[in-house]
């Protein structure tokens, strides 16, 4: 899709009511599904975060940018992700913390990302992060500057592609939960993207395929 014609949609985006955890469920982990609630994480007083989900026109088609994460020693290694990352004091609020984390992550400027609105947050028990994901929009291509000491690929999603259900699959897993396990997941190219993101994936796809009917 044109991101001409992608932004054309955004208006009822922003009015329609979100899936929330209806559409966070269908790509959850079994064992996840009770960690969805919030009875079940307010009493962990959980950490806050925020991420990106920045769309951008490439060779003129709407795209979403994804980031692999740097190989390290922590529950988030080599993970799909969005950029983003934890709210920090001197954040004005969330909303903040997903520009100055994309800004610090990926290299695109503050002021090139117009915040269209908050997404459903949602819980990562292993972390015990609460994260607030939030729709951005670049009216041009960024020039993508990623932190080589976090960011180990960047991984550009046309939007055509992420709406395509064929992307989702279920495959087996080793997660903090068990052993091995099977997950729902986004197949995209070679990448796997489960758990969390996948989540947040879900809802965001669930609300524009809501706008484009």
């Amino acid at each position: 899709m044109l991101f001409t014609e992608f932004i054309k949609y955004i208006p009822k985006i922003l009015t329609q009511p979100l899936p929330a955890v209806t559409a966070h469920i269908k790509m959850a982990p079994l064992e996840r599904v009770a960690t969805l609630s919030p009875e079940y994480y307010n009493n962990n007083n959980p950490r806050r975060s925020a991420v990106m989900m920045l769309f951008y026109p490439k060779r003129g088609q709407a795209t979403l940018v994804l980031i692999k994460r740097n190989t390290y020693p922590g529950i988030h290694s080599a993970q799909i992700s969005f950029p983003g990352g934890k709210a920090e004091g001197y954040d004005k609020d969330l909303k903040d913390t997903a520009l100055r984390e994309t800004w610090e992550e990926i290299g695109v400027l503050q002021t090139d990302i117009d915040v269209v609105m908050p997404f459903t947050e949602i819980y990562i028990p292993p972390s015990n992060f609460l994260v607030a994901p939030f729709l951005g929009l670049s009216l041009n291509e960024p020039v993508f500057k990623p932190n080589p000491d976090e960011v180990q690929e960047l991984i550009e999603l046309p939007l055509d592609v992420f709406l395509d259900d064929a992307t989702v699959i279920n495959t087996v897993m080793q997660t903090s939960y068990s052993q091995t396990t099977s997950v729902p997941a986004f197949k995209i190219g070679e990448h796997l993207v489960w758990g969390a993101t996948a989540m947040i994936l879900s809802e965001l796809k669930e609300t524009i395929k809501m706008a484009l009917k």
